[in-house]
């Protein structure tokens, strides 16, 4: 067999395995490994909806998705070029992910009798069953090659089986010609302190497992990908959705010049932003994990009464439990950004997938008339904006902001250019300033004419003193039932939201024509998708919404030039619904898909030429 090294435009490559098998560090290795040698990146884990599935089933099998490219890469890939299975389950899991010319290697040990039995597999060729026997198969018994590498380094039995991945990975690297050395540095990083006897074992299976596969003949080719020459120049890292929301929240706090406060309750798939706030105590971040998601966001409230650029986290569950809360808010007027990371539901649903269902509790899961803000972040780095964008509106609008993330976005990543903060607009929080005249009287819900926003007054300034609370008020705060000073206040309140659209950017293009027969339509984490099947089509106008509500103010002039609009989201329409409600002149068309995944590139390509 001659070899061959393939110069690649891009490659996708999944890592599956038992949950115990360390599928995820494996996949995030070898992305940030990309990820410093300058391609283009998507990645996407998939850990398994069944908490505690038996080992070796189907149900227990967790993966990760790594795309890598020569340009900029928008989603994770419909497809694999290699699948790496550590076990039957893993296999029968995520073969229907395999391209037709896709590789597959796969632990020939964990190959018995029992893991084909606890697979469900009906015959001993597993490949043939499965329809994918024409692929190349690796078959590799890399358990026997991982004691082998480490008969002599003194580990116990059940550490050196926890290597084998990074004898897969070796494999891998070697495939698509990644160095070692950034691998070898992480290993060094991460255990060096506390278990520095692990590091060089598991360097050696690293090292070990790149050469078994430079030596077998069963690999006809390898790849390389050469780094992306259409990023932005700068300096870039890989950063998951989670870290780039919890940053962008304490760049947010560092243009206003207020100290952030968290008060949160640890939930599936939002517990990563906390976690990431809680370790920037340097940068003036205070954070708090509460008894209950009704405690954290309370907790956020009396913050921001303080003060305080004030955060609380989530997912749709605790967002149902925080309604109340965030109603107390919106009364008030009292800036607060409420971070919901969707997952599927409803109740507890699924919590390790992604979808985009939690729209309308959004827009209108709370008691009463109560308007609050709505922004959507797109892509993982994009996390980073959206959130400084939701507590500047907070901040500056005097009001509750809704930031809606998706699984996808959180646990999934991309290279992200680290940016200067000089680029990113002040913070001006509308804080009473000076004193009062005599006999003059703080009015606290008296208005700016222009913005509706009233005045934040912070507790011990003299003369500043006002109620707050959840019973309706005057102008001037004193409480009051009078039933036309609630359809003002009523009034006012949704009014000031909606003058928010006055400081949005306006609705831009992704793709096409400003006009014509067909406008394709997105929001959230569905961009990346979007994009990659309308540029396949080819001229097909595409716009993308970050802000819900208010919606762009151009919105209803842009739908005007369209004959048809065709909303695409992870839900069952909601976003659609909402269009429809505002534009019912608008010929609006839905695409849903409820599965817990995200759409397909191809699903998508078809579902817009239908509609063409």
């Amino acid at each position: 067999m001659q070899h061959k090294v393939i110069d690649a435009k891009d490659v996708v490559i999944r890592f599956a395995g038992d949950s115990g098998d360390g599928m995820q560090l494996t996949g995030s290795l070898f992305a940030d490994m990309s990820a410093i040698y300058g391609n283009g990146l998507s990645t996407f884990p998939d850990y398994p909806a069944e908490i505690r599935a038996p080992h070796g089933t189907v149900s227990g099998v967790s993966g990760f998705q790594v795309h890598i490219g020569s340009e900029k890469v928008n989603t994770p890939g419909d497809f694999c070029d290699l699948l790496v299975a550590m076990n039957p389950a893993a296999l029968k899991a995520n073969a229907k992910w395999c391209k037709r010319h896709a590789m597959i290697l796969v632990d020939e040990d964990a190959f018995d009798d029992a893991g084909m039995a606890k697979a469900g597999f009906q015959t001993d060729d597993p490949f043939t069953e499965l329809g994918v026997g024409d692929r190349t198969l690796i078959v590799s018994p890399i358990t026997t090659l991982t004691k082998e590498s480490l008969k002599d380094s003194g580990m116990d039995p059940k550490a050196v089986l926890k290597c084998k991945n990074m004898f897969t990975l070796g494999m891998a690297c070697y495939i698509y010609n990644r160095p070692l050395e950034y691998i070898y540095a992480y290993l060094e990083k991460k255990f060096a302190k506390k278990h520095p006897e692990v590091v060089e074992p598991n360097k050696k299976v690293l090292f070990d497992g790149f050469n078994y596969a430079a030596n077998i003949q069963v690999i006809p080719n390898t790849y390389t990908v050469a780094p992306a020459e259409n990023l932005p120049k700068g300096t870039y890292r890989n950063i998951t959705g989670n870290q780039a929301t919890a940053w962008g929240l304490l760049a947010a706090s560092e243009k206003s010049g207020l100290s952030l406060f968290c008060g949160s309750y640890p939930i599936t798939p939002a517990t990563a932003i906390l976690e990431e706030l809680a370790i920037h105590k340097s940068l003036g971040a205070k954070t708090l994990q509460a008894e209950d998601e009704i405690a954290g966001i309370c907790t956020a409230i009396g913050a921001a009464y303080a003060g305080s650029l004030a955060v609380t986290t989530t997912s749709g569950p605790g967002l149902s439990l925080k309604s109340e809360a965030m109603g107390l808010a919106v009364m008030a007027e009292l800036p607060l950004v409420v971070v919901d990371v969707q997952r599927g539901g409803p109740s507890t649903g699924l919590p390790t997938k992604t979808e985009q269902s939690d729209l309308n509790q959004a827009l209108y899961g709370r008691n009463g008339e109560c308007p609050m803000a709505v922004v959507a972040a797109h892509s993982p780095a994009h996390c980073f904006d959206a959130a400084f964008q939701a507590a500047k509106i907070a901040l500056e609008h005097m009001t509750p902001v809704l930031l809606l993330s998706e699984g996808f976005l959180g646990n999934g990543s991309e290279p992200w250019r680290i940016p200067s903060m000089k680029d990113y607009p002040g913070i001006k929080p509308p804080f009473v300033r000076g004193v009062l005249s005599e006999g003059e009287k703080f009015r606290p819900f008296e208005r700016d004419s222009e913005t509706l926003v009233r005045r934040w007054a912070l507790p011990g300034q003299k003369g500043f003193e006002h109620r707050v609370g959840g019973l309706e008020k005057t102008h001037a705060g004193v409480l009051s039932t009078d039933p036309a000073n609630h359809a003002l206040m009523v009034a006012e309140r949704a009014e000031k939201v909606a003058r928010i659209a006055r400081d949005l950017p306006e609705l831009e293009m992704q793709n096409g024509p400003d006009s014509g027969s067909l406008l394709v339509v997105g929001w959230g984490g569905t961009f990346g998708h979007i994009l990659s099947a309308v540029r396949e089509i080819g001229d097909v106008s595409y716009v993308h919404f970050d802000y819900i509500n208010p919606l762009p103010a151009n919105t209803e002039e842009v739908f005007s030039r369209f004959g048809r609009i065709l909303v695409c989201e992870l839900n069952s329409g909601q976003f659609a619904d909402y269009l429809r409600a505002k534009f019912p002149g608008a010929d609006i068309r839905k695409f849903n898909k409820v599965q817990g995944q995200p759409f397909l590139v191809s699903e998508l390509v078809s579902a817009i030429q239908k509609e063409m």
